[in-house]
């Protein structure tokens, strides 16, 4: 399989506390033409991700007495805005709700398949260079090809759910979005039942773009979802 990279410089961080694990992964990950870094540890993690700068992150959900999903939610916190994938042993709806509400943008199973995991790195990695469009709504502006969002001149740095959602609801203006439509559009998953995730990252993207004074854009219709309007 040719993976397909960002640029020359991209680098995928593992921070797996399994270390024959985390050396098959990246071996997996150097064949198919990436460049592995590896972490053992959270503290290993928060270094790689401050000094590799890295575009896409795999952590696992268990790094020895230290959890994954706290990790993630940390980088989140910090800025951080390449894409994030979780490594975790059980398959149930609260870990696949945890997992995205921690700030993940998806997850992938134990026992490790190589071929599968690649497909989800290629996924994740696949070059937006032939979209060059721009989404607009009012003052607000989706960049396609950077990713970012751009209100009064400012530029606004989105994780890739972030993205993924603001793109749903900037390419259905005005319209009620519902939130099995969201759900089904962004996040491709029909389990999540009566999660918050959907509040979760509504809330990160108001305040993201919606700063003191501006307007609101992002409305919820109680009972129903949201839709993005100016009025």
């Amino acid at each position: 399989m040719n993976a397909i990279a960002l640029d020359s410089r991209a680098s995928i961080l593992i921070i797996e506390s399994d270390q024959l694990l985390a050396e098959n992964i990246s071996n997996d990950l150097h064949e198919s033409g990436y460049y592995p870094v590896v972490a053992h540890n959270t503290a290993m993690g928060l270094h790689q991700v401050m000094e590799v700068q890295p575009a896409l992150i795999v952590i696992d959900r268990m790094l020895g007495g230290e959890s994954g999903l706290s990790l993630c939610r940390h980088l989140r916190e910090m800025g951080c805005t390449a894409p994030i994938l979780i490594f975790m042993a059980r398959d149930t709806v609260d870990d696949r709700v945890a997992a995205l509400e921690s700030g993940a943008d998806d997850y992938f199973l134990k026992p490790y398949r190589c071929e599968g995991f690649l497909d989800l790195v290629k996924l994740y990695l696949k070059s937006e260079d032939n979209q060059l469009d721009m989404l607009r709504f009012g003052d607000l502006v989706l960049d396609l090809a950077t990713r970012r969002a751009i209100r009064n001149h400012r530029a606004i740095d989105l994780t890739m759910k972030e993205f993924d959602l603001l793109k749903y609801l900037m390419e259905h203006p005005r319209e009620v979005l519902t939130r099995e439509q969201i759900l089904e559009n962004v996040w491709g998953y029909d389990f999540l039942g009566e999660s918050n995730v959907i509040e979760v990252y509504i809330r990160y993207l108001r305040l993201k773009i919606e700063e003191e004074g501006e307007k609101r854009l992002i409305q919820t219709v109680r009972g129903v979802g949201y839709v993005l309007r100016d009025t």
